[in-house]
This record gives C-alpha cells, structure tokens and sequence, in this order.
C-alpha cells in the first residue's frame, strides 16, 4: 500500500538489549505518541468536554486512564467487556454503542447495580428491544439512558432521521419505564473520503435530515441531552458545528494505524502501535519469511495491504498465512534468520484484539506491560455464570 511520509518514517529503535529479550509477534506500545494523539485529539476538539472517544480500538484500562487523565470524562463502548473496562477504570458516563438484546440486557443490568457511580446509556432502533430493556429495568427498580440510533448513510444499524419511525421510537423510549431518552447516535463510518473538503461536504448533507429530526422532536417537546457524531475521519468535520450537546467519538486515532494516515492525511496523528515481527526464513534470494501471520495482524484489509514495513520501503507482500507472511524485496539479502522488522498495522482496532498484552516502550526501553482488558467478548462475570 501507498503511505504518507509520516506513517513511513522509521518508528523509535529499540536498544539492542530491549530487540532481543522481545518475543515475536508481539504488539508495541510508545507511550510518548500514545500521549501525542491523546494531546492532539483534545486539541482537535477543541476542549476535553466535547469528547466521548471509542475504546474499540485500545480496549486497555490504562489508555482509558490517561484518557480521564486528559479530562475526558464520558466514553463509549462497542460490547459489555469494553464497557466494563471503562468503569473499571474510573469512567463516569459510559455510552455501549449496542442495542443490547437476549443475554446482554441481564448483562447490561449486572453492569448498572455493579458500577453505581458510573452512568450508563445504550443506543437503540427497534421497538422491541427497547420494550424488552424497559421490562427488565423496570422490574429491578434502576434506570438506563437509551440513545436513538440513526441511520446516516451506512445502512448498518440505525433509523433513518427523516423517516416517521425515528419519531414514534424516541417518544417510545420516552414513554416507556426504567428508560431516560439520552439523545441521538450518529455514526457515520462510511464517510471515507481522503479529501477533507469532499468529507465535509457530505457530514454536512448527511446532517440536514438529522437537523429536522431534531427540530421535529423539540417540537414534540421532547429532550435531546446529547448528540454523540462521528468516528475518527470525520470528528474534526463536527467540530465546525455550533450545537453544545455535540460529543465527539473518534476511535482510531488514539493507537493509530497506517491505513487512517495514509487514507486521511489531514489528520495529525502518529502510529503509536507497531508489531514487533521477526524474520524466521530467507527461501529464496528476494524473499524473507516473517513471524507475522493473521492471527498476529488483521486479516480484514484485503491480502497485501496488512502492513507497513518501514525498514523495507515498496516490500511486496506475496503470502499470508496463519503464521506467516511471506515478503519479495530488492533488499531481501540484507536480512537474515533472526533479525527483528517493526510493522505498523492497516487497521490497529481488529489487531489489537488478537494480543493478550501491549509491551510498553520507552527511550527505546521495555518497561512494562498493559493487559489488552476487553479484548474478550464476555466479562470475567459472564463467563462464571
């Protein structure tokens, strides 16, 4: 793949001590950029108060520290473990992006009597799961805050705004006992485009209906608390609005990868995570073979494009398997069995997941260990019952 200069340049050495206690692959962790794209996302936000970043990508209790550290007082999930994590880790207002149904509404519950002092929400778009949620909160005497989610574009999950039922569902939710209408979900992921002026022109035609729903609403008399807008490409897009309920929820860019700071080089961040990978073959003359297969590094962009190795400029990438991933390169013959590359991931989110622990680095030192906390599907709660 094609990446900007910055994502290319060559990521801090480790000292030689440090390359040979590392076991490989393993994920890296540079605490100094970690603490730039926290910075930085502040900044682009223009205050910590209009933040509600995705814990999707780092799920690690010590990110989410440093992340309060910062001000940044509301978070948001993807499943129940991540949200766990977040209120474990001293998170007070937690959204579970999830319209929760079957099992996880009695986990959901567990997580509200567990955490009093953390203020959870979920999203929804379907009246059944909704009434479903009301029953079980009602009967346990507590309370949920409960988000209209709404379809902008990515016809993934959501209601359309302009549509009569994301009016009938948000009175519903209203109406309904053991619920608090929290606002509107607005995710839009499909925005994609690497010309900023092209994204912003299509976060603001996404925003006309999502602005008459509003209006619509407010009519009814209706409260709408929050708008929780966007993802990481398209955050710095909603900052340009005037609307105080707005929060922000980039993702991505607190690890960032070498797919957003190719795509979308407006955005000032640095790859914080790199994997640590070693080369165990040289068949044959411009060929290397690398400890690095898909159960090390997402598999999900297409075959080719997984990496960026940054010690081998325009490598070709001619086999990936479970274990290992096969490169060509010019330079092939400078590397031999045993010598350690660093690979900065397309996509961090889904490669995070597949590492119990993060290896801490610093001046080129290791020295710690963060457990990758939510990378499991099912809370440690969860998996005893």
């Amino acid at each position: 793949m094609t990446a900007s200069a910055d994502i290319m340049d060559s990521l801090p050495q480790l000292s030689l001590p440090a390359a040979g206690r590392l076991q490989t692959p393993t994920l890296l962790l540079w605490t100094d950029r970690l603490n730039h794209n926290i910075r930085q996302m502040v900044a682009t936000a223009g205050s910590a108060e209009r933040l509600r970043p995705h814990c999707k990508t780092h799920k690690m209790h010590e990110v989410t520290r440093r992340l309060i550290g910062a001000g940044i007082t509301q978070h948001k999930a993807a499943t129940p473990a991540e949200a766990q994590m977040l209120a474990n880790a001293g998170a007070g207002d937690v959204l579970l992006a999830s319209q929760v149904v079957g099992p996880a509404v009695s986990l959901l519950q567990q997580l509200v009597r567990s955490f009093p002092e953390t203020t959870f929400s979920v999203i929804a778009d379907d009246a059944g799961p909704v009434s479903e949620l009301s029953r079980e909160f009602e009967r346990t005497g507590t309370v949920v805050g409960v988000m209209l989610d709404l379809d902008v574009g990515q016809h993934r999950t959501g209601v359309a705004p302009d549509s009569s039922d994301a009016d009938d569902l948000y009175a519903l939710i209203g109406s309904l006992p053991g619920l608090v209408p929290a606002g509107l979900h607005i995710y839009d992921g499909h925005q994609q485009q690497t010309s900023v002026e092209e994204r912003r022109g299509a976060v603001c035609q996404a925003w006309q209906p999502v602005q008459r729903l509003i209006d619509r609403l407010e009519a009814s008399g209706h409260q709408i608390p929050e708008l929780v807008c966007g993802g990481t490409p398209t955050f710095p897009v909603y900052t340009e609005f005037e609307d105080p309920r707005i929060r922000l929820s980039p993702g991505t860019c607190v690890l960032h990868d070498a797919g957003y700071g190719s795509h979308f080089p407006d955005l000032k961040f640095v790859p914080a995570a790199a994997l640590a990978t070693r080369v165990v073959s040289r068949p044959t003359a411009n060929r290397i073979t690398l400890d690095l297969g898909h159960k090390a590094v997402a598999a999900d962009p297409p075959d080719g494009s997984r990496v960026v190795l940054p010690e081998l400029p325009g490598a070709r990438f001619v086999l990936h398997n479970e274990e290992h991933l096969v490169v060509e390169s010019d330079r092939a013959e400078e590397f031999s069995p045993g010598d350690l590359l660093l690979a900065i991931p397309v996509h961090i989110c889904p490669t995070t997941a597949l590492h119990d622990f993060v290896t801490l680095i610093e001046h080129g030192e290791i020295v710690e260990r963060w457990n990758v906390t939510a990378r499991h599907r099912l809370t440690a709660d969860a998996e005893n019952k």
